[in-house]
């Protein structure tokens, strides 16, 4: 029998290579702490030829990404934005920030994200009733992207501009594309639990460089270029330090590995648990590779006769964490009262997988010893 170790085991921890010291002592040895410096000004180009756009802008987090990407294409006071409702909430919170209406678009079967057949009624609806959306917050879920090809044909056709909120899927591909070079606007995440981490950042990209310097100025307190401190817009203290972004540019170096040690972890899973009644995962659509930024299992309870939170609690009861699938944008206290597009009139998708899914710990720093671990517990807990 294994010996069973009752060290903590993590959803998603951070993931160090060593790399990183080299550029951390350089910011060091040279002085460059502040949020100005040569790593920043190099993180950003790295990560946007990465991704395939023309320029970045490397803030304290993917929320600060998404606000200044909302403001860049002209979200005011009273407008209406379109957004996933699978998702944390931080995909929606910067809406409110600008005073805007959040409207909650369902997720589809296929890739777990924004269902196209529920974004167009909702925007139909929307210009029938004069308030066309100033912008359509695509979220990729858990590694997945979007069916883009659907999604910016339907935006297209109406005129509304796409943030592509690639916060969790770094690393991942559509099409051969890479996950983040499909909105107008695309926004990613560097906080500890994602693909690669700076501790806490994230960046903005785009193709406009004059828009993105725009972002770069409302990121720095929107200080004009005169030798006093002078101040004619709103601005935010949003940058994100030469330090850290000397552990992304680290970080960066890795990431290949770290995308396929996350698939190897989901393969795992899915080979151990993927034959148990009742128990499927999160599926990867035809022609995407999925960064598995987060394992998802669905339990059908009905089959397993077992709750979802007990599940969890038993695990926990072993110091492993495990978490719920993300609980609809629609059902959260927060946002009572917003509107909701569902996927069909009678089904709500992503309500569905709020209730059976489970996220299993899934960092690429997993070792086989603390995955068997946890197979071994949902092995004993799920009913074959």
């Amino acid at each position: 029998m294994r010996k069973v170790s009752k060290e903590r085991i993590f959803l998603s921890s951070p993931h160090m290579s060593g790399k990183e010291q080299a550029y951390i002592d350089e910011a060091f040895r040279t002085n460059w702490i502040s949020p100005l410096g040569p790593h920043v000004t190099a993180f950003e180009q790295e990560v946007a030829d990465l991704i395939g756009r023309k320029g970045g802008v490397a803030l304290n987090s993917g929320t600060s990404a998404l606000h200044l990407a909302l403001k860049l294409v002209g979200v005011k006071p009273g407008d209406v934005v379109l957004c996933s409702s699978l998702t944390f909430i931080a995909s929606a919170n910067p809406i409110c920030y600008l005073r805007a209406e959040p409207i909650f678009i369902d997720s589809e079967p296929r890739t777990w994200n924004m269902c196209p057949d529920a974004l167009e009624r909702a925007l139909k609806e929307c210009v029938l009733n004069d308030e066309k959306p100033k912008a359509i917050v695509v979220v990729n879920i858990y590694g997945q992207s979007a069916d883009y090809d659907r999604i910016r044909a339907i935006a297209d056709r109406y005129g509304v501009p796409i943030i592509e909120d690639a916060a969790e899927s770094l690393g991942a591909t559509y099409k051969n594309r890479p996950s983040g070079s499909f909105g107008d606007y695309s926004i990613l995440s560097f906080n500890g639990n994602k693909m690669i981490t700076t501790s806490g950042g994230g960046m903005l990209l785009g193709d406009d460089l004059e828009k993105l310097d725009k972002a770069r100025f409302w990121s720095t307190q929107a200080r004009e270029p005169v030798i006093h401190y002078e101040h004619k817009e709103l601005g935010y203290n949003y940058r994100l330090s030469n330090l850290l972004a000397g552990v992304g540019r680290g970080q960066l170096e890795v990431l290949a590995d770290r995308v396929e040690a996350r698939r190897n972890v989901f393969r795992n899973y899915e080979k151990a648990l993927g034959g148990i009644k009742g128990v499927a995962f999160m599926p990867e659509m035809k022609g995407t590779v999925s960064s598995r930024w987060l394992t998802v299992m669905l339990v059908d309870t009905r089959v397993q006769r077992v709750k979802i939170t007990d599940i969890i609690q038993k695990l926990a009861q072993e110091n492993i964490e495990a978490r719920p699938a993300w609980k609809p944008l629609h059902l959260q206290p927060l946002f009572k009262g917003c509107r909701f597009y569902p996927h069909q009139p009678n089904q709500d998708v992503a309500e569905t997988l709020y209730q059976h899914g489970i996220c299993l710990p899934s960092g690429s720093n997993l070792t086989k010893e603390q995955q068997d671990r946890v197979i071994d517990q949902l092995t004993s807990i799920l009913k074959r």
